[in-house]
């Protein structure tokens, strides 16, 4: 059987390794990821040495709303459990709940975005830009980073489901709806450090 007729029932019971190529996807998007830990680290690094220079701007604890940015998180983390239940379906050639959970992952990933950008237009109103301060500079880099990788996500999984539309699931669109879960859960675990170092230090001091 060749990698044209490997499609819907027929596919093996994890799809996105069975093939040699699909495979070296996942390999190259780890060590993809291992890049993107390196990017995001000094960024942190970068946060953390300038979150007490404020100048004349807002300090972190009079910004931040903790009630807004936890409902963000929620979103967050609701989006990388659904889609591990994409991923889950996947596995059991599960065409339909795999476009459900994944749909709603993208639905979960647009509230963040939209939280995130109602967030920044806040502090822009209370005075705090990307030139008021070097906080206020740290802050919008590495917060902003993360958004427009939360942006590209959501690009990158609409493609793939109208690909998935198109081409059907097979051991070619498995690999990539995978390597996407993988993405997804890297975003995640990267707000969450996000919050606890910038949000939740920022209100305790």
């Amino acid at each position: 059987m060749n990698h044209a007729e490997l499609t819907g029932k027929n596919l093996p019971d994890q799809p996105e390794s069975a093939t040699l190529e699909g495979r070296n996807k996942i390999l190259g998007f780890w060590l993809f990821l291992g890049g993107e830990t390196v990017l995001f680290g000094s960024l942190f690094a970068v946060f953390i040495g300038l979150r007490n220079q404020i100048g004349d701007g807002p300090a972190a604890d009079e910004l931040f709303k903790l009630g807004m940015v936890g409902a963000a998180t929620l979103l967050l983390l609701t989006s990388s459990m659904t889609s591990v239940l994409a991923i889950q379906a996947l596995h059991r050639k599960d065409i339909g709940k795999i476009y459900l959970w994944f749909i709603i992952t993208g639905i979960l990933g647009f509230a963040f975005l939209g939280l995130e950008i109602y967030e920044f237009f806040e502090y822009v109103h209370e005075g705090h830009t990307f030139s008021t301060s070097a906080f206020s500079s740290a802050f919008y880099t590495l917060v902003g980073f993360h958004g427009a990788h939360v942006a590209f996500g959501l690009l990158w999984l609409i493609a793939l489901l109208l690909q998935m539309t198109k081409k059907g699931l097979t051991v070619v669109t498995a690999p990539k709806l995978y390597v996407f879960g993988l993405y997804w859960h890297f975003i995640d675990v990267v707000w969450v450090f996000i919050f606890t170092v910038v949000y939740l230090m920022g209100k305790v001091g």
